[in-house]
């Protein structure tokens, strides 16, 4: 069994995937190849993994790297599965452009990796790179399932699905947690245990539909009581979920600082009032990255532990849907597929995050029907800009890339289509400048 590792210079998610797949009975015996055009992050990576290996699974891994884009081929060739987490363009030079050019024309961002004008730019430059990946996998391992973890999502999954013949099913770590988060914080955590729960929309902006107690008591009643009082009560960093469930009636996976910037709502031109009502953290994803790399030696340090790695298996599917694949034995997740009817009030050839049954016969998403009429609407602002990066990511043209953030609900709230015009040909021109051309390779 051969699992390859694209963006492997992402070391400590790395670390999760790879250790938990150790851990299973199925893999101690793995071909594990590490692949990342960061010779040094590569290297760094290769050695905390290489330590977990000897620590947690008798050194029965064989572990192999492979740096640039001239290895990536036999990084690929035969790998049953591959785990896709790479940024395109990093921090810097990308991120950052990402954030200051914007900021010229009066849009704010928080985090920019998935909608708006950051997640725009970000989904067309990795999209480039995926088309040569996708080649190479059709080419030297084309039985091989597709992992991705690379934001945007939705556009780089639904980009893989539509316009490669690379099987591929789409991750995000928001699922599994979702209504365990929000039990805890309303203080329910006696209604965790047993709980039964269904999360249906799309990445980042999937809703907990239902969910009651082991019993089969709704909790929402109770749950919507609270959220609310939270909100009138104290600042805390949730209060744009929170703000969904008094006015929308539901919770959403992802993070309050990734739905601020989702829509129109909250962060608006000379609306300070609203970044502080709702507690919004403006550039928030600049700020954790630099927190990442300047705390980075001392978390490496702090992992390696003097060689011994330890690890305890995760909430991270990947590992589990590999064992289902390979056992038979079927796992279920919340998975980024094409919709094709999935969810009936949303586009066929939206990439939608529903529940899904893994097995050896792969990937089989499970039927939804119409969301409530006000949360399709919310997934339909986001789902068009999606599906318009991606037209031009595949097309090449301009004119799509303006169209995209036109139909952007907060770049739209902010700028005129002038202005969102002159701002797209900046951050393309900046992207081109800098290395990472959006609209070809």
């Amino acid at each position: 069994m051969k699992i390859t590792f694209v963006g492997a210079g992402s070391t400590v998610f790395a670390k999760n995937v790879l250790g938990d797949t150790m851990l299973s009975e199925q893999f101690h015996d793995v071909t594990i190849a590490l692949y990342d055009i960061d010779k040094t992050r590569l290297e760094e990576s290769f050695m905390l993994i290489d330590a977990m290996n000897t620590t947690i699974n008798k050194g029965r891994a064989d572990i192999r790297t492979y740096c640039g884009v001239e290895n990536r081929k036999e990084a690929l060739r035969g790998a049953d599965f591959v785990v896709n987490a790479i940024q395109v363009g990093l921090y810097e030079p990308c991120t950052v452009i990402d954030f200051e050019i914007p900021k010229k024309y009066g849009l704010r961002q928080t985090i920019g990796d998935t909608l708006g004008i950051g997640g725009i730019m970000r989904g067309l430059r990795t999209i480039q790179v995926m088309k040569g990946l996708a080649r190479d996998i059709e080419e030297v391992c084309p039985d091989a399932w597709l992992l991705n973890y690379t934001n945007p999502m939705a556009i780089i999954t639904g980009f893989m699905q539509r316009h490669t013949g690379v099987k591929t099913i789409g991750l995000c770590h928001s699922v599994q947690v979702c209504s365990e988060v929000l039990l805890a914080e309303l203080g329910m955590n006696d209604k965790l245990d047993g709980r039964i729960e269904t999360i249906a929309g799309i990445n980042h902006m999937a809703w907990l539909l239902d969910i009651r107690d082991k019993d089969g008591n709704d909790l929402y009643p109770e749950i919507r009581r609270r959220a609310k009082q939270k909100n009138a009560d104290e600042k805390h960093t949730n209060m744009v979920r929170y703000d969904y469930i008094d006015k929308l009636g539901y919770y959403c996976t992802e993070s309050s600082e990734h739905n601020a910037e989702y829509n129109a709502f909250y962060i608006k031109p000379n609306r300070e009032d609203l970044i502080e009502k709702f507690n919004i953290p403006l550039d928030e994803y600049p700020r954790r990255c630099v927190l990442q790399i300047n705390n980075w030696q001392e978390q490496k340090e702090s992992i390696l532990n003097g060689g011994r790695v330890e690890h305890t298996r995760s909430a991270e599917y990947a590992s589990h849907i590999m064992e289902a694949m390979v056992t038979g034995v079927p796992y279920k997740i919340g998975g980024n597929v094409i919709n094709h009817g999935l969810i009936a009030n949303l586009p066929s050839e939206a990439c939608v995050e529903v529940p899904c049954m893994i097995d050896n016969a792969g990937v089989h998403p499970t039927y939804v029907g119409a969301l409530p009429t006000q949360l399709a609407a919310m997934n339909s602002s986001n789902v068009y800009v999606q599906l318009l990066t991606i037209e031009a990511a595949v097309s090449g043209n301009r004119h799509t890339v303006y169209q995209a953030a036109m139909a952007d609900p907060h770049t739209a709230a902010t700028l005129s289509t002038d202005e969102i015009v002159s701002l797209c040909d900046e951050l393309l021109d900046a992207h081109e400048a800098a290395g990472y051309p959006c609209l070809h390779e």
